[in-house]
This record gives C-alpha cells, sequence and structure tokens, in this order.
C-alpha cells in the first residue's frame, strides 16, 4: 500500500514539504517504537516508524533501516534542524494527534484487510 493512501486514511499530516520526500512509496508493515536501539534491531525495511520521539537522530535511523516514513503521535511537533535532515535524507515525516497504540491499531486494520483482499 502506497504511503500516500495511509496518510489519507489516517489523517495523518505531512510535515516535510510536497517537493520534499516522495509519498508514493510503498509501506510495508509498521513499528511501533521509541527506543533507537530497538527500532534499529527490529524494524523491517520498508516499514512506517510510529514514535513519540522528535530528535534529528530519527531521521538517521530511518534513512539506515530503509523505513518508508516516520508517524510521530500526540501531536508532538519535531524540532526543525529534524525536519531540515529528512528532507535532505528523503524521510517523509508525518504528525498525528491520536496516541501511539490508536494510530497503530488503525494501520494494523488497514493493512491487514488490503493484505486479506490482495
Amino acid at each position: 500500500m502506497k504511503l500516500k493512501e495511509i496518510a489519507e486514511i489516517l489523517s495523518l499530516k505531512p510535515l516535510t514539504p510536497a517537493e520534499g520526500p516522495d509519498l508514493e512509496r510503498e509501506v510495508s508493515g509498521a513499528y511501533v517504537g521509541d527506543l533507537l536501539s530497538d527500532v534499529m534491531a527490529n524494524s523491517e525495511d520498508g516499514n512506517i516508524w510510529i514514535t513519540l520521539q522528535t530528535h534529528v537522530n530519527i531521521v538517521a535511523v530511518a534513512t539506515l533501516k530503509n523505513l518508508s516514513a516516520i508517524v510521530i503521535v500526540n501531536g508532538r511537533m519535531p524540532e526543525s534542524d529534524t525536519l531540515d535532515r529528512a528532507v535532505s535524507e528523503d524521510i517523509p515525516i508525518l504528525l498525528t494527534g491520536k496516541s501511539a497504540f490508536e494510530t497503530a491499531g488503525k494501520l494494523y486494520r488497514i493493512l491487514n484487510a488490503r493484505n486479506l483482499q490482495g
């Protein structure tokens, strides 16, 4: 499923500019976590990373793991240097006011339904 479709269904707000990272990339699943070492050890290529972290190091982890996007929860705004780095590394950052639990649950239902259809 495309990141753009997921963003529309979940009402995720892209924080990186439209001319920035590509929202047409495929999403293979998701990983929820706030401990960077855990995400590095357990996330998979193409995952969306759901987190409350906002500092610049999240972009480095997403780049290292080839993640499709970072979704920041609870309406937390990332630091400006985080957004700058995300654009330069081609990592979309999206925002939701929802909790990680609710975001992950909805995303799981969407991706699971798509897999059952497909």
